[in-house]
């Protein structure tokens, strides 16, 4: 079980926005200098408190400032884009990146995001499926393109000059193109199915409970083996939100604080959910029968976040081992950084302790 890094991020709306963008960029480097195999940034365009932008943007400020973490969108929000933008940029950053790119893609979740490019009542899979293809096609295709769908037309039949460049979109670096990875939030979800059939890796939310992550891998694996694939694993990937400290009780004070970053984070999400997605408190519920009422931000702090000293979160660490099963890569979550050397030192214990105990326990390679 590798180690690696997801963060969409969520910070105070208060807080100054170089700040907490440097700050994120700032984690990236130190998962970087401490052995974190990748890390995904996500992107929200409409959203003061996940404040980045364009994850590909972002990523391009981490080429010359890490060296061996793979680096990764998380993910591009195909419905918010044409396919020419996303084939385009993907390509020069994968070429950037020397080939330490991973393409995440989605149909976006955001409400704001969708009601501002006219998303909202549309079929946002369908046309993220679209987008996907095309962007596809145009890396293994040749000019002139001609592909037309229900959402997008990429077209460069007019203007081809193909001897001196023009009209001619470039290719990433990877052949036949960066790894392209998803996020999973509904259970059971024909989705993942769907999904793991085209080759794509996988990563559970870590706003789900621990419980639904195992209906992911049951769909995962059953894609691979319709379309004659290895049924691995380990080319799963399970978000957590994470605190390690020097004791448990500088762990418990830090993430139960009512205005400290892990509180801020689930708020965040439950007023979300309660005002624009009700149907989303499923997800969080720590049972199916649970009424919409007992959902807190308490129960999420207690159920959803694995905290405390080494010892205390090795022991979850391997427990939702048992309750999940073999998986590849557990994504330690990214929150705010609200005090510095603690944020720091989590995720230096996380790395420098925490895993090579669990990696002995479980019998292992570090």
């Amino acid at each position: 079980m590798r180690l690696g890094y997801f963060t969409q991020p969520v910070h105070p709306i208060t807080r100054d926005y170089a700040t907490v963008l440097r700050e994120n960029q700032e984690a990236i480097i130190l998962a970087d200098e401490l052995g974190y195999c990748e890390a995904f940034v996500g992107e929200h365009m409409t959203d003061l408190a996940e404040p980045i932008t364009n994850c590909l943007v972002f990523l391009a400020t981490l080429i010359e400032r890490t060296k061996q973490i793979k680096l990764g969108s998380g993910v591009i929000n195909l419905p918010s884009y044409h396919p020419v933008h996303v084939a385009s940029h993907v390509a020069m950053i994968d070429h950037l990146l020397d080939g330490r790119f991973l393409f995440g893609i989605g149909p976006g979740g955001l409400p704001s995001d969708l009601e501002v490019f006219g998303n909202l009542e549309i079929n946002r899979t369908e046309k993220m499926v679209e987008a996907i293809d095309q962007v596809l096609e145009i890396w293994s295709g040749e000019p002139p393109y001609n592909i037309k769908g229900k959402y997008f037309h990429t077209s460069t039949e007019r203007m081809l000059a193909a001897d001196i460049g023009q009209g001619v979109i470039p290719s990433p670096l990877q052949k036949p193109h960066p790894p392209i990875i998803f996020t999973a939030l509904s259970p059971n979800s024909k989705g993942v199915v769907e999904a793991a059939k085209r080759g794509w890796r996988g990563i559970s939310s870590n706003y789900i409970q621990s419980y639904w992550v195992t209906g992911h891998l049951d769909g995962f694996m059953e894609g691979r083996r319709l379309s004659g694939m290895n049924e691995d694993p380990h080319l799963w990937s399970v978000a957590k939100s994470i605190f390690v400290a020097d004791s448990d009780e500088i762990a418990k004070k830090y993430v139960m604080n009512e205005e400290g970053p892990y509180s801020t984070y689930f708020r965040s999400f439950l007023t979300k959910i309660e005002r624009f997605m009700p149907t989303w408190t499923y997800y969080v519920k720590t049972h199916p029968d649970q009424p919409d009422s007992e959902v807190s931000v308490q129960q999420c702090l207690n159920t959803q976040v694995i905290y405390g000293s080494v010892d205390t979160v090795v022991e979850q660490v391997v427990e939702l081992r048992k309750i999940i099963g073999e998986f590849g890569t557990l994504m330690y979550v990214g929150h705010d950084w609200a005090d510095k050397p603690l944020a720091r030192r989590s995720m230096e214990l996380m790395s420098k302790e925490v895993m090579p105990k669990v990696h002995k326990i479980l019998g292992e390679e570090n």
